[in-house]
């Protein structure tokens, strides 16, 4: 089964080797299997074990897959530019908070954009789980942002705790929440575990869903009008509306942006997407094999953006818009932007800085397949959607 993929080196097998121990023990003490949500989340996350809290490279053309900010620049400016509006807005005191930061790049161009738009926040917050990618984070942005700019971010290790003014921002981290799979079979909805054949490979079985998993199936099914197949399988996140409140906490004025790989519900559910969107990514190469080599692959699912409308909205927050990526970018001013960079390199860096805007706003790139979706409160960001607006497909 996918023998394209490069074996990894010995350590690295070894470190999988440790957290496939860890998951074997739980999987004996819980009866003989785990939701995939457990092992997902452990396979992620686990301390000092998980894909995200591990050393190795994630991000980038040395890593398993390349995020927006990573391609360049051009995205976490025309973001900057969005994210200034709400700023301005709100006034002193107002705060940014970046939720997953990646590798830094991301605050580093936001912070040096806000800096030149007269748009600084009172504090960058990051929320980051991953005690090394933190450290990764903390040592980029010293080295790249003067001291009074570096001197504004902090990492958090849980939301504000405190009522609060100001933006969050979350690029791909919905993707990477561990998410129940479910199944049906007979018209009754199962959950997807998993177990472990005679010979201790992990294998996927179905136990019946809890009540809030099937709840949040038929909820889906009276929205699409349909029942699903039996036989048919996809992820699902009933918790997402009580990990968006978590995650604001307490915002009283501001706006939540978020942008994400997915589609609208109707699209996420179609018949032939019978297996869900759930995938692997591991040494820029994504297979389906999710349970092979625990913590040296990313999981990730796509997001359904009706259910992220639905949680936005229904934590209080008006919706403020949701189109493709390309369309948000475009809309906010990156061409702007583009040829502001052009002319300040030469011809091989405006290639590059081309080569850049293609990937994040072509179709068979990112541009269609990640999308942008706002919320507000108390502030008016309806001008960065104003192209090509897909609210009316929720």
């Amino acid at each position: 089964m996918h023998s394209d993929l490069p074996l990894p080196d010995p350590l690295a097998q070894a470190h999988s080797d440790t957290l496939a121990a860890h998951l074997r023990a739980e999987i004996a003490a819980s009866g003989g299997a785990m939701p995939f949500s457990r092992f997902m989340e452990l396979c992620l996350y686990a301390p000092g074990l998980g894909y995200y809290s591990a050393g190795s490279t994630k991000f980038g053309a040395a890593g398993d897959f390349v995020t927006a900010p990573e391609q360049g620049r051009l995205f976490a400016a025309t973001v900057a530019g969005v994210l200034a509006m709400a700023l301005r807005s709100l006034g002193p005191g107002a705060r940014v908070l970046e939720l997953g930061g990646g590798s830094g790049a991301f605050a580093e161009v936001t912070l040096k954009r806000l800096l030149q738009l007269d748009a600084l926040p009172d504090r960058y917050a990051i929320l980051e789980p991953s005690a090394d990618l933190r450290e990764r984070q903390r040592d980029h942005l010293a080295r790249t942002l003067t001291p009074p700019v570096f001197d504004l971010v902090e990492w958090l290790d849980r939301p504000f705790e405190d009522d609060w003014d100001g933006v969050l921002f979350a690029n791909e981290v919905i993707d990477a929440l561990p998410t129940p799979r479910f199944t049906l079979r007979d018209g009754e909805v199962f959950e997807e575990y998993v177990a472990m054949d005679g010979d201790g490979r992990f294998v996927r079985t179905d136990r019946p869903a809890d009540a809030l998993l099937a709840a949040a199936v038929r909820h889906v099914e009276h929205a699409l009008g349909t029942p699903f197949a039996d036989g048919y399988r996809s992820e699902l996140l009933p918790q997402l509306p009580y990990w968006l409140q978590a995650v604001a906490g307490g915002l009283r004025s501001g706006a939540m942006l978020f942008i994400d790989y997915g589609y609208p519900r109707g699209e996420y559910y179609l018949p032939e997407r019978e297996d869900g969107t759930l995938r692997a990514f591991y040494r820029q190469r994504m297979h389906a094999d999710v349970l092979r080599w625990p913590g040296l692959q990313d999981l990730t699912a796509s997001v359904d953006f009706t259910a992220l409308a639905e949680a936005g909205t229904g934590a209080g927050f008006d919706l403020a818009g949701y189109c493709s990526q390309a369309s948000f970018l475009l809309g906010n001013g990156i061409d702007r932007l583009l040829a502001e960079a052009e002319a300040r390199t030469d011809e091989a860096g405006a290639m590059r800085l081309r080569q850049e805007l293609k990937r994040l706003t072509l179709p068979a790139h990112m541009g269609e397949r990640f999308q942008a979706m706002a919320f507000a409160r108390d502030v008016d960001l309806d001008a960065a959607f104003l192209l090509g607006d897909l609210s009316w497909r929720l």
